[in-house]
């Protein structure tokens, strides 16, 4: 499967939101006007594009020309790559750890590192704990000049109160899988059926996009679906080195991210004082922790999406199946196992999922779905 061809001209990240019309122009008017909020929160159910749109404000704040998509910021924000731009995730099990806000406060009172403006982007904004909230919620009020904060959440309702109320509130509509997959059809001139199987896997248009340009995480789906598609006739090595197999796959396209950070932290080192370059490293080290989080939750759900293609062809579900490139496996594993085995094969991959969430090895993570997705397609 080769990878979908890029467009000639650039587009801003801001102008692929086209799922999300009224964000965008509510976003786009307010850089425009120079009335940015300083403390934005994204709110709406996942794969709503939330991520996507934080990523494409803070594109429009670094960028001096509010986000052409062409210059070198917006390259860098487009990559994940802008030392100005931070993205922070729940480091443990129950959400973010005190330390990580206190770390976020001295962070923002540095001064940016190659832009006028930095940006930070909290995912999953429900996970600041009472303490960790609290510890925030001065410099989230009044923070420095030329920062922004954009918080990410499900509901206005899952998170404290006093967060909410220091932050603009932006909500998002969820996108229709069909929309979804036209919109990044639109982005990048893959085959509809491509796009549908794109978004199923990556979550949203955006992400769908990258993905159907890295040949590296195409290939990280194809080594899941095949592990699946031997299971009914594997033994026990079988899927162990399956499950390797698959975490190899998933780190194979940081190996791209690596050297682009080198690259960045060679080209910053005769300049950047030595506490500014180890916050530039500490920085890389969680955007690899993150993308790897990421690639393993984008292999779990090619399976759940093909799991899910077995039991809408054995339940007789029109409108056919999302994984059409493999449409040959899907019948198969239909032929192999009923609908009670493919209902508990995808519950497989739910577990997988809640496992990664709480911190279990990826590799104890594939090793015990596969198991049990093997027993589930073989029971009677």
């Amino acid at each position: 499967m080769t990878p979908a061809p890029e467009h000639a001209a650039p587009r801003s990240l801001m102008a692929q939101l086209d799922t999300q019309p009224r964000v965008r122009a509510f976003l786009e008017r307010a850089i425009a006007s120079g009335r940015a909020s300083h403390a934005y929160l994204f709110l709406g159910a996942p794969g709503s594009g939330k991520l996507d749109a934080a990523w494409a404000l803070a594109q429009a704040i670094i960028c001096d020309e509010g986000g052409c998509g062409a210059c070198d910021a917006c390259v860098r924000v487009a990559r994940h790559t802008h030392p100005d731009v931070h993205y922070l995730a729940p480091e443990s099990v129950t959400g973010y750890l005190i330390a990580q806000t206190r770390d976020l406060i001295d962070d923002v009172a540095l001064a940016p590192i190659r832009a006028r403006s930095k940006v930070y982007i909290v995912d999953r904004a429900e996970q600041l704990k009472a303490d960790s909230a609290n510890a925030l919620l001065k410099t989230l009020e009044e923070p420095p000049q030329g920062v922004t904060f954009i918080l990410l959440g499900t509901s206005a309702e899952t998170i404290l109160p006093t967060i909410v109320s220091r932050c603009q509130c932006v909500p998002f509509r969820m996108i229709a899988p069909e929309d979804a997959a036209r919109a990044v059809e639109r982005t990048c001139g893959a085959p509809l059926e491509r796009c549908r199987m794109a978004v199923a896997v990556a979550g949203s248009p955006t992400r769908a996009v990258a993905f159907l340009k890295s040949a590296s995480r195409q290939d990280a789906r194809r080594r899941m679906l095949r592990a699946i598609d031997a299971l009914p006739h594997a033994d026990n090595l079988d899927i162990l080195d399956a499950a390797k197999e698959l975490v190899v796959a998933v780190k194979a396209p940081l190996d791209e991210v690596k050297s682009t950070q080198e690259a960045v932290l060679a080209e910053n080192a005769d300049f950047l004082s030595r506490g500014a370059l180890k916050q530039l490293e500490d920085r890389n080290k969680r955007e690899l922790n993150a993308r790897e989080r990421s690639g393993i939750m984008e292999v779990l759900a090619s399976a759940r999406s093909l799991l899910r293609d077995v039991l809408a062809t054995l339940e007789g579900v029109p409108g056919g199946i999302v994984n059409e490139d493999a449409a040959d496996i899907v019948e198969r594993l239909a032929h192999a196992t009923g609908p009670v085995g493919a209902l508990a094969a995808v519950e497989a991959v739910s577990a997988a999922e809640r496992a990664i969430a709480r911190n279990v090895t990826p590799q104890l993570t594939f090793e015990v779905m596969l198991f049990d997705i093997r027993k589930a397609l073989l029971c009677p």
